[in-house]
């Protein structure tokens, strides 16, 4: 089995940081693409950052500028710094991961619990 945990979930004013992070355990033979999401209540989940093995990220243009996604690929772990946080980045962000498991060939998505962010104005 494969195990996502985010932490670093918090409420701050406009204009604050915050740093996600996300540790993956498990039975991992290697993991690919990492990605943080985000839902906030009566939107669908939208992909804000990504990361792939090799370290080429990609980010939702909202987030552009403020937000930085990095990883740790002995540690199997991945962050998202967020800076100039604004009110409408208020929502859970749940970390994701395209993961290979020990025995096999082919890679399955996980997912984390999800993790609250409250930006106050």
């Amino acid at each position: 089995q494969v195990q996502l945990v985010e932490s670093g979930g918090h409420s701050v004013q406009a204009g604050g940081s915050l740093r996600l992070s996300c540790a993956a355990s498990g039975s991992i033979f290697d993991i690919n693409s990492m990605r943080w999401y985000r839902q906030a209540p009566g939107n669908q989940r939208e992909l804000v950052a990504a990361i792939a093995k090799g370290g080429s990220t990609s980010y939702t243009d909202s987030v552009k500028g403020r937000f930085a996604i990095s990883r740790d690929n002995a540690k199997n772990t991945v962050h998202l710094q967020m800076n100039s946080l604004k009110p409408e980045d208020t929502a859970v962000y749940y970390c994701n991961a395209e993961v290979r498991r020990y025995f096999t060939t082919w890679y399955d998505d996980y997912w984390g619990q999800g993790t609250q962010v409250t930006v106050s104005s």
